[in-house]
């Protein structure tokens, strides 16, 4: 007989189930920065050529990480603290990694040394290395060469303890005063250099792994450096030389010994090229050790670098005087001299040999000193950009490119006034460009230029990029196998150009201009150049407007297969060398990027890392998309966070935070770290909105710009019912700091305004260096992020509207700067340009400046710290908490270091 249940016992179970939920998200507490030191990243992650096994590290805001190494279907067979560098062995039997003493031993004192730990995945086993500087794995035998740290790190030579293990047979192998090292591809033979103190035994050794057999190729009382195997393991190039009493710059040899193979029992061919021998060569030269040698495809050539040789200058004739002049004929102005010191003094300019008839190229030189050669060919591509270089009105990448022939040292102009340069073919025997967005291809051999984007009868023009310089293309994706085909992305599809016709074809079938999805090639194969047009090809997908991410196959001349395409973000895989095995991330604002596996179809994946488990005892929000149009007519989105016990119909504070477009982020996690951001994940945790909007600019308005951008999509949130019109507060920092800056000048719509290391007075920053680089920021400011287009004596009032400093007198609202003493980006008198002008003109401005900080806080108590203030400072004008004594008194030098921000009005 059937059981009848009454009406009311449902009621009943739906109030218990009702109240259980309630009592389930009362549990859950909001989330603070005392909870941050719980969060980890993932690191260290790599999977076995086989696909069985995985290792990654859980890493947290504090403390020591942990290496995990597991079986994909199984448990985690070890951990290690501290774990890096971290590889398997091409055969599976061996993962490999170093470690560093725990942080509670360095503190203690103990020295900071890395150990080799080399795990058998079969036996459970793991030998130790202690005071290990590297090690490598050959690929194709059973070796494992680790390096010792130095006995003496102060020393002059070069050399240390090296151990070559043979991992079946366990025997090693021990070897003194190595400071170079490299297997050959096939595994049969192992080369390494020698640098001992009084340069006793120094040379060039070479051991037969069948057998151990050790000789020396090439021994003296020289410095030998940039040892180098071509492809094929068969060849095996070295520079060695010494310096001259007098000389800076050591003088090298080239020396290369060819028909290298294992059980051989003599050398067939030795080499040398000496440059000082070959009236070819610069005399004020030499072949530089600051410059690797490189084979090309057929062993026929060695590229090298050269440099200018000069003397020592003596004590007595050095300058007593201590000046920078600054020239204005300066090709490089002194402060990015100052910067690039130390690499010009390892500067080279690029050269090849032929080594049939050792006839010496140098390729680049003053007026030409940008040169990109091809392995596979005869041909190199140069820049000369020397009548561009010192012209100040224009933007600075502008060269013109030529032909050069390695083999005969021959140049040909291929075009003038370039701007955008789009590299050489895998192949070596193309060149391509763009003008205006139109790409053009050169072919080497012929010399003749093609107008490629014509022949598909549709526009590759980025028209979206809105610097104001010469508007580029989408882009070359790629180049395919055979040869035959240029493959350029467009705004959502993929073209295939001919090289040898007329014909042009859409891979992607229209699919992503139809369906606003971008498609980009994908490379499962680091070491692959090209891509085999006979066989499937792997394209990432990204939706326009649904934000959604995945990967779709698509073969020549069929539409495009979804493999997987879902709401939220998915990273680029990582294949297994030998298995059709993947493993990527996958995220939202909800869910951490953690890696998942699956197959090349990406069916059935699985979840392998949980690295943040406790997110499941926080409140968090989720995320929507908000669509609006600013006033200038731009379609635009939005990301916005909704707090985690959201109601609808009910009016939250909001903070905004932008930058340019934001909108991309809207599947990404919001990681509780330390660092100078609000995270949207607290606020949302804490009952806030966080609206981040897409920000585009017009030419010399980007205040205006950003002005019309966040105001619109405020307004758009306003009207959709979310925030509180009362209680919005912005937070941008740098670029977005800039916007902040300048908004905060413009309206009183907004409640408080956190701005950080901003650029305030455009006139006076166009004008200094910024100080990483060492350049001036005169050309970021007009033709790069700054976007004005022209300079301040073109246009002066231009630059005063779009600066922040000259509409001080129009704030009204209650605002808080960041700024780092040490910022190397935007020059922290920036920010006191800005304090200054506010608090001479009465307004209710705070200024946190941080000793010896750069453009984003580095010390840890320091970014806690501003955390802190910032949360204090939005609590207080957007949610009315009290305000911490530090807001409403301020704090004297003399007390900064007792009064911190959780000191709360009248708690002294």
């Amino acid at each position: 007989m059937q059981k009848l249940f009454k009406p009311h016992f449902f009621t009943l179970l739906f109030g218990l189930l009702l109240f259980s939920h309630v009592a389930i998200s009362q549990e859950k507490k909001a989330l603070s920065l005392d909870d941050y030191h719980q969060w980890n990243s993932i690191r260290n992650t790599s999977i076995s050529p086989n696909g069985l096994w995985m290792t990654y590290s859980y890493v947290p805001n504090d403390g020591d990480s942990k290496l995990h190494i597991r079986k994909i279907e199984g448990d985690t067979v070890r951990t290690a603290i501290n774990g890096k560098q971290v590889n398997f062995s091409m055969d599976n039997q061996w993962v490999a990694y170093l470690t560093d003493v725990p942080e509670k031993s360095k503190k203690a004192g103990q020295p900071s040394t890395s150990t080799l730990e080399l795990f058998n995945l079969a036996s459970n086993t793991v030998l130790t290395v202690e005071n290990t500087s590297g090690y490598s794995f050959s690929d194709a035998s059973n070796y494992i060469a680790i390096q010792k740290n130095p006995a003496d790190r102060k020393a002059e030579h070069k050399g240390s303890d090296l151990i070559l293990k043979n991992l079946k047979s366990d025997k090693t192998l021990n070897i003194g005063n190595v400071s170079s090292y490299a297997f050959n591809e096939k595994g049969t033979l192992f080369a390494y250099l020698v640098d001992a103190d009084g340069d006793n035994g120094n040379g060039l050794y070479i051991i037969d792994l069948s057998n151990n057999r050790s000789w020396p190729l090439h021994t003296g009382a020289f410095t030998y450096s940039q040892m180098t195997w071509n492809e094929e393991g068969n060849q095996l190039a070295v520079l060695y030389g010494t310096t001259k009493k007098g000389n800076v710059e050591q003088d090298n040899t080239l020396y290369w010994a060819s028909n290298l193979s294992a059980g051989m029992s003599a050398l067939n061919t030795q080499n040398t090229y000496s440059a000082s021998a070959d009236s070819n060569f610069p005399q004020d030269m030499v072949i530089s050790e600051y410059s690797r040698l490189t084979w090309n495809e057929k062993n026929t050539q060695l590229y090298f670098g050269v440099r200018a040789q000069e003397k020592e200058l003596k004590k007595d004739d050095e300058l007593k005087a201590n000046v920078d002049v600054w020239h204005w004929k300066d090709e490089r102005v002194q402060s990015v001299q100052m910067v690039q010191a130390g690499r010009d003094r390892r500067s080279t300019y690029t050269a090849v040999l032929n080594l049939a008839d050792k006839k010496f190229i140098q390729l680049e030189n003053e007026d030409m000193p940008n040169v990109s050669y091809s392995d596979k060919s005869q041909w190199a591509l140069g820049q000369n950009n020397t009548k561009y270089r010192n012209d100040v009105n224009i933007p600075g990448n502008y060269a013109d490119i030529y032909s050069v022939n390695t083999r005969t040292g021959e140049k040909k102009l291929i075009a003038e006034r370039l701007y955008w340069k789009l590299g050489m073919s895998p192949n070596g025997e193309w060149t391509v460009f763009s003008r205006e967005g139109e790409v053009f291809a050169y072919n080497f051999g012929t010399g003749k230029t093609t107008n490629m984007t014509a022949k598909a009868g549709v526009s590759f023009q980025n028209v979206d990029y809105d610097t104001p310089v010469e508007k580029p293309s989408y882009g070359v994706a790629g180049w395919s196998k055979d040869g035959k085909w240029l493959l350029l992305n467009n705004r959502y599809d993929l073209w295939a150009i001919s090289l040898n016709s007329n014909e042009a074809k859409n891979i992607t079938q229209g699919m992503g201009d139809q369906e606003e999805i971008q498609f980009r090639l994908a490379r499962l194969d680091p070491e692959e150049d090209d891509y085999d047009m006979k066989q499937p090809l792997l394209v990432s997908a990204y939706g326009e407007w649904t934000k959604k991410s995945g990967y779709y196959t698509v073969e020549m001349g069929k539409k495009p297969r979804v493999l997987r395409y879902e709401d939220s973000m998915i990273g680029r895989p990582t294949k297994a060398k030998d298995a059709n095995k993947l493993i990527y991330t996958e995220q939202t604002f909800v869910d951490f990027p953690d890696y998942w596996i699956a197959d090349l179809t990406f069916k059935s994946p699985k979840k392998i890392t949980d690295a943040n488990p406790q997110q499941a005892n926080f409140k968090w929000g989720k995320r929507i998309l908000v669509d609006y149009t600013d006033q200038r007519g731009n379609k635009l989105q939005a990301t916005l966070a909704l707090p985690a016990d959201y109601e609808p119909g009910k009016k939250y504070p909001m903070v905004m935070y932008f930058y340019e477009k934001m909108s991309q982020r809207h599947h990404q996690y919001s990681m509780p770290t330390y660092d100078d951001r609000p995270h949207m994940s607290t606020y949302a945790s804490n009952g806030y909105l966080v609206l981040m909007p897409d920000i585009v600019f017009d030419e010399g308005k980007p205040g205006s710009s950003a002005l019309d951008d966040v105001t619109s999509a405020a307004k758009e949130v306003i009207k959709l019912g979310y925030a509180d019109p009362e209680r919005i507060g912005l937070q941008g920092h740098s670029w977005g700091g800039y916007e902040s800056s300048f908004i905060v000048t413009q309206t009183d719509m907004f409640a408080a305004v956190v701005t950080g290391a901003p650029l305030t007075n455009l006139i006076s920053m166009y004008n200094i260096a910024y100080k990483q680089s060492g350049s001036l920021n005169g050309p970021i400011i007009e033709w790069s992020q700054g976007r004005m287009g022209v300079s301040p004596w073109e246009n002066m009032q231009l630059y005063q509207d779009q600066s922040p400093l000259f509409h001080a007198q129009n704030i009204k609202t209650p605002f808080l700067l960041l700024h780092g003493t040490a910022d190397g980006a935007v020059d922290w008198n920036q920010g006191l340009e800005f304090y200054s002008a506010a608090r001479r003109l009465g307004k209710e401005v705070i200024m946190l400046s941080y000793p010896d900080e750069p453009h984003h806080l580095g010390k840890e108590d320091n970014q806690k710290d501003f955390q802190i203030r910032m949360k204090q400072y939005f609590d207080h004008y957007l949610k009315g908490a009290e305000a911490p004594l530090w807001m409403t008194q301020g704090v004297p030098n003399s007390d900064k270091k007792r009064v911190g921000p959780e000191v709360m009005e009248g708690n002294k």
